[in-house]
């Protein structure tokens, strides 16, 4: 499911450091030396690295990185430095500030996560911010958002795979009633999208389909301008098929007329180590296209070398 390539032999922790500190000193940047070595450790290496060079040389990687790098490279460097939690933290508190996207960059961590990250993400955040993940979020939204991406952050659904069928059939209808009925902002709605667990609700959409004839995402298109109705169709998608949801925002970054750098680096960085095959698989599949030469033909340099590493098309 990851795509990052990590040698079967790496160096000691203190060596990535000193190389790493090297790649910082001297007649200007050695970017290369940097790629190698962090797009080349999973989280858990990359987490010693980052203490490691704390220790030994009295400050934060993330903050010698950013005097060196600049530009969507930086970006692309720094998300991925971070631990997960951590850049989760980040992203969401970035999003409450942001006029636009705000509120799908924060469904979709809500959705993507499982529980036990969604609540390392919310710890790592009041750690960092001070407050809570869900005090911004209820300040910085309103109205349907606000009742909808409050419980979403708010939520620990249970993970297991056990699933009542007779609930999936009531819900079904529940859901099918409020949707025909065009009250999509019903709190049966939200309470149903909000609580669930995964296999629960797929369950469920798969009665929905079987028993009304479409496919629930296809009857929530009724008025594609609707930006709420927007948000619900991604809760769905990032709850059942993130691989899909997250081949969309690929290609929506990638085909605009001038490359959305801030969606690309953004589910580059947080699905390498995740699900990223799945995502490069079913972007093949919709585009005909692999990810990498998309990326290649719409990005450059540094920045072209380090999500390509990332994808698993970079040196060792």
């Amino acid at each position: 499911m990851s795509t990052i390539t990590v040698p079967s032999s790496i160096p000691h922790v203190t060596e990535d450091v000193e190389q790493l500190r090297k790649a910082f000193t001297g007649w200007g940047t050695n970017e290369k030396l940097i790629i190698d070595i962090l797009a080349h450790r999973n989280a858990a290496q990359r987490k010693i690295i980052r203490e490691t060079y704390a220790e030994t040389h009295g400050e934060d990687l993330l903050k010698s990185l950013q005097k060196e790098l600049s530009n969507d490279f930086e970006r692309a460097v720094l998300l991925w430095t971070m631990d997960p939690a951590e850049r989760d933290a980040f992203l969401t508190n970035e999003a409450t500030k942001r006029f636009t996207s705000n509120n799908q960059v924060i469904l979709e961590i809500a959705c993507t996560r499982s529980s036990h990250d969604l609540l390392l993400a919310k710890q790592a955040y009041h750690a960092r911010f001070k407050k809570s993940l869900e005090e911004d979020v209820a300040y910085h939204t309103t109205g349907d958002f606000r009742k909808l991406l409050v419980p979403l952050v708010s939520t620990y659904r249970y993970e297991g795979p056990e699933v009542n069928m007779t609930l999936a059939k009531s819900e079904a209808k529940i859901l099918h009633h409020n949707i025909s009925e065009k009250t999509y902002n019903h709190d049966d709605v939200i309470r149903i999208l909000t609580t669930r667990s995964k296999a629960q609700l797929n369950a469920t959409l798969n009665h929905y389909n079987n028993e009304f004839g479409n496919a629930i995402n296809k009857d929530l298109k009724a008025d594609p301008k609707d930006d709420f109705l927007l948000a619900v169709r991604n809760t769905i998608k990032c709850l059942t098929s993130p691989e899909k949801y997250f081949e969309k925002m690929l290609r929506t970054a990638i085909n605009k007329t001038g490359t959305d750098e801030w969606a690309l680096t953004r589910v580059v960085t947080t699905r390498a180590e995740v699900d990223m095959k799945c995502i490069k698989d079913e972007y093949y599949k919709r585009n005909s296209v692999p990810l990498e030469k998309a990326i290649a033909k719409d990005t450059g340099g540094d920045y072209e070398s380090m999500l390509l590493a990332l994808i698993g098309h970079g040196d060792v």
